[in-house]
């Protein structure tokens, strides 16, 4: 593997010198001459001579003209003082290619010709339309007005279409939004001569003029992926950042999975972890890649990836999102008050679209990271479909033995002893030998997309993934029982992962009418042998093996189907209506020596209804008033959810908002505390009774101010939520011992405990969108709180309560360099502790120390902070056709100690606390290639 790396690296940094050879650039030659002439013959001339490649408007560039005397001046001098001057922009492309502009967003009309040209030589490439020239000699009067005009917005490399894209008719209040699948309709347009913006987080924007002959036709607009090499020009208003929030709705956030490689990552590209940068969402739990949203669990966070629910959101105990990037078009983050559409979840949505496979081209890539190989590939199977497939799995190198040995700290060998056998991990003078681990995770996506007509879309999607980790070892056997014990070990093997599926129809019915309807089946199974092997002779020399321990086994099923609508009654009003139903079955099970089940539940529900929401604007005023309802077979009830949102355009910068709405969660994650073999985490379902249904009130109110640069908000919220649910297992009798008898005597007695709490907190970011310098700055002040009868009468802080979280994210980018730091900052997570001891003598049986322990969670860890930093190079070829890239990351660079939990043990009746710590200073390289 080493050898691999090697060659791997060392054929990347001849693609790295190669390129940099083939891109010589010849901007810097002197100018000394006198120049009087039209532009686009002056173009033509610096081409000629300098070996430089122009892209421009012909019928443009030869309205203007240059007349200047020019005195051992650089090319690249010359060419910014003819721009300044004539108030015209330039691009330079990252092999030499200068696009000469007389309007920004017209670099996406010059890259179609470019991209469409067959003169790809060096020299001048004029980019000419000539029947636009014609028709621009007489300008174009408009044969139709108030018309209504449907589209399409896609990718222009892969036809992929493009969710969430924002649509504007210039000059105008006229907007819409992209839906799912791309499509967008604008009513009582001015006239068949309007021009349209066009914009999407991290694809050019684009200008589209409309005339009388395109207008009657279904309009496809295809947007260019944003490039780095683009910082000479400045595009006012538009965001094409790695992550934007939409100033429209409240509390949401917009990801771009390309851009993902330029913040700083343990393994890989991250889309879960991203969103831990944004304010709201936590950032200081490294061992959970799932969202702690405002005061929330990740159980209370609902996600969804094409359709169908997903229950298992990490890899490697959290550390490592289940999700590649290179299968993900689109990632939206519901911080709070979200739509009536969406439902099952008291805190928040993370509503994740996979890519539909490249519709032109074949197209295949890997990723090689420190920790995993990703590969990939797209590819049309027809002129109307195409398949997409993705395989990630880790192997055992330095970074996934890194964080397995962090997460499995064993005991090493102990010698001497004699006394009694302890418990697991080698107490008592019994010798603890790990084996090398053999563990491992994956993930598969494959997707298949059949478009037969401008009016449906057909889609399969299949997602797999799956950890095996192996903490299995021998047991060395003390001198004092190896006549009798010939050998010993532990298996400690946890399976764990989610598998789904769905099967999506799309159909636009009408302009104004579109469907989205699936059946999707989703499968999270969790599985953990904890059990031990012994080979013991007797007095008689007979040898019998004996085997005890604990299989725990937790299985969720779900099959779902829904259909959303979508109505536009008109520019400025839409309707959203649908219906669901969904069928669950849990299983979970704990059971001794494989045979005497200690716990054997199961359960199954059946959950549907229906829900209607209306998206309206009054002028600067926009109202978002739903309602969902859902019955729930296990308790015979309905439970109804009013939602509304809005907001009001105070000036066209600044923006108030509001959103409010009650939620209901059917099924809940629960942790089964056991402190001998570690804690477990198992879903259940809502009975009414011992698990109440959760029921949660959102309250939110924010504004935002934003300029062509930047971007100003504030939010703040409070939440209420109730029939919380936590649960407890008590033990007694068996001795604990590890050589105890198949017979041993166990009692369990299972407790659900309930309760309600509350979080609230406000919200600050500033955030700077365009410019070769991009970033924010985040500030969280928050509270959650929870009250169970259990622990007292008065609430204490949940176990996810930060109080404050700071975050500075800064990237710089240079051509094909960018340069990433982050550093986050949050106060210490509550915890409950041992603050003392006290002894009992039991008469005739010995004396036995017990804990004192503190209030529930009223003790707090030390601060966590740290700093992590990203490098990362684009290959391109002299084409512009990005290739790859190779990144360079490095995890909490000045090694700060951030406490993960506390472990205790009582010497000489004190109590001796010990840290266990997140990672220290981690680097790691990733090199992606594509072609």
């Amino acid at each position: 593997m080493k050898s691999i790396l090697f060659l791997l690296l060392f054929f990347n940094l001849l693609l790295i010198r190669q390129a940099s050879a083939q891109n010589v650039q010849n901007d810097t030659a002197r100018v000394n001459k006198f120049i009087t002439a039209p532009l686009d013959q002056v173009l033509d001339e610096l081409s000629a001579t300098y070996q430089i490649k122009f892209v421009f408007d012909r019928s443009e560039m030869h309205l203007l003209s240059v007349s200047d005397h020019y005195f051992q001046e650089k090319v690249k001098d010359v060419i910014s003082q003819i721009c300044k001057f004539h108030g015209i922009y330039y691009a330079k492309q990252p092999d030499g290619t200068y696009f000469i502009l007389e309007k920004p967003e017209d670099i996406s009309r010059l890259r179609r010709g470019a991209a469409q040209s067959k003169s790809g030589e060096m020299g001048s490439m004029t980019i000419s339309y000539k029947e636009q020239q014609e028709k621009a000699a007489a300008p174009l009067k408009p044969t139709r007005k108030n018309f209504s005009l449907a589209g399409r917005v896609t990718d222009n490399a892969t036809g992929e279409s493009l969710p969430a894209a924002f649509i504007k008719i210039r000059g105008t209040t006229i907007t819409a939004v992209t839906n799912t699948d791309g499509y967008f309709n604008l009513q009582n347009v001015p006239s068949d001569t309007a021009t349209i913006l066009v914009s999407y987080a991290g694809f050019q924007p684009s200008v589209e003029r409309l005339n009388p002959e395109s207008a009657l036709q279904k309009l496809v607009i295809s947007l260019l992926p944003a490039d780095n090499a683009l910082n000479e020009v400045v595009i006012n208003g538009k965001k094409d950042g790695v992550m934007n929030t939409d100033t429209r709705r409240v509390s949401i956030i917009q990801l771009t999975p390309s851009k993902l490689s330029e913040l700083p990552n343990i393994g890989e590209r991250d889309i879960l972890r991203a969103f831990q940068l944004m304010p709201g969402v936590s950032g200081s739990n490294e061992s959970s890649s799932g969202a702690y949203v405002r005061g929330g669990t990740p159980d209370q966070n609902l996600v969804l990836f094409d359709g169908f629910t997903v229950y298992q959101v990490d890899h490697l105990y959290g550390f490592y999102s289940a999700f590649n990037v290179n299968a993900v078009k689109d990632v939206q983050l519901y911080k709070g008050g979200f739509s009536a559409k969406f439902g099952g979840r008291l805190s928040s949505v993370t509503d994740i679209s996979g890519k539909d496979g490249n519709k032109k081209t074949p197209s295949f890539g890997v990723d090689l990271s420190l920790l995993s190989v990703n590969i990939y590939g797209e590819t049309p199977v027809s002129d109307k479909s195409s398949v997409l497939f993705s395989l990630r799995r880790s192997y055992q190198g330095p970074l996934y033995n890194k964080i397995f040995n962090k997460l499995n700290n064993t005991t090493t060998t102990t010698t001497g002893g004699g006394g009694g056998m302890g418990g697991f991990g080698g107490r008592g003078g019994m010798a603890n030998n790990q084996t090398q681990v053999s563990s491992w995770f994956y993930d598969l996506n494959g997707k298949y997309t059949y478009t037969p007509d401008d009016k449906n879309i057909i889609s399969l999607s299949f997602y797999s993934g799956k950890d095996d980790l192996d903490n299995s070892r021998d047991l060395g056997i003390p001198s004092a029982i190896s006549s009798t014990v010939n050998s010993s070990s532990i298996t400690d093997l946890t399976t764990y992962g989610n598998v789904g599926s769905s099967a999506k129809w799309s159909r636009r019915w009408t302009n104004k009418l579109y469907s989205n309807s699936l059946v999707s089946y989703s499968n999270y199974f969790s599985n953990r042998d904890r059990s031990t092997s012994s080979s013991i002779t007797d007095t008689t020399g007979t040898t019998a093996t004996v085997n005890n321990g604990t299989f725990e086994n937790n299985n969720l099923k779900d099959y779902s189907a829904k259909s959303d609508w979508e109505w536009n009654i008109n520019n400025s009003g839409k309707l959203l209506f649908g219906g669901f139903a969904s069928a669950q079955d849990i299983k979970y099970t704990y059971a001794q020596n494989d045979t005497s089940f200690l716990i054997n539940q199961y359960n199954r529900a059946l959950s549907l209804g229906g829900y209607v929401e209306l998206e309206q604007n009054f002028g600067k005023l926009r109202v978002q008033p739903g309602m969902r309802l859902t019955h729930y077979d296990v308790t015979g009830k309905n439970y109804i959810e009013p939602r509304f949102s809005a907001s009001y355009a105070l000036t066209d910068k600044l923006m108030l908002k509001m959103a409010t709405g009650r939620f209901y969660q059917f099924t809940n994650r629960v942790i089964r505390e056991d402190i001998l073999s570690g804690s477990k985490d198992f879903w259940v379902l809502a009975n009414g009774s011992t698990i109440p249904v959760g029921s949660a009130f959102h309250y939110i109110l924010g504004t935002s101010y934003e300029t062509d640069k930047y971007l100003f908000s504030v939010e703040a919220y409070y939440k209420t939520l109730t029939g919380l649910t936590e649960y407890s297992l008590r033990q007694t009798g068996g001795g604990g011992g590890m050589m105890m008898g198949p017979d041993a005597t166990i009692t369990l007695e299972e407790n659900f405990y309930n309760g309600k709490g509350y979080a609230k907190g406000i919200e600050f970011m500033a955030q700077k969108k365009v410019g070769k310098y991009t970033g924010w700055i985040g500030y969280t002040l928050a509270e959650a709180f929870n009250k169970f009868e259990v622990y007292g009468t008065n609430y204490f802080p949940a176990s996810q309560d930060v109080r404050h979280e700071f975050k500075s994210i800064n990237m710089f980018h240079e051509g094909r360099w960018t340069l990433t730091a982050t550093w986050i900052y949050a106060s210490g997570r509550p915890y409950t502790a041992p603050v003392g001891s006290y002894t009992i003598d039991r008469a005739g049986a010995g004396t036995k120390t017990y804990f004192v322990i503190s209030g529930k969670n009223s003790e707090r860890l030390k601060a966590y902070h740290r700093l992590d930093a990203a490098i990362t190079y684009d290959l391109i070829k002299t084409n512009t056709k990005k290739i790859g890239t190779i990144g360079f990351s490095f995890f909490n660079i000045y090694n700060r100690s951030n406490t993960w939990y506390r472990e205790y043990s009582i010497q000489g009746n004190q109590v001796i606390s010990t840290d266990v710590n997140y990672l220290g200073f981690t680097p790691n390289l990733t090199l992606s290639l594509k072609w």
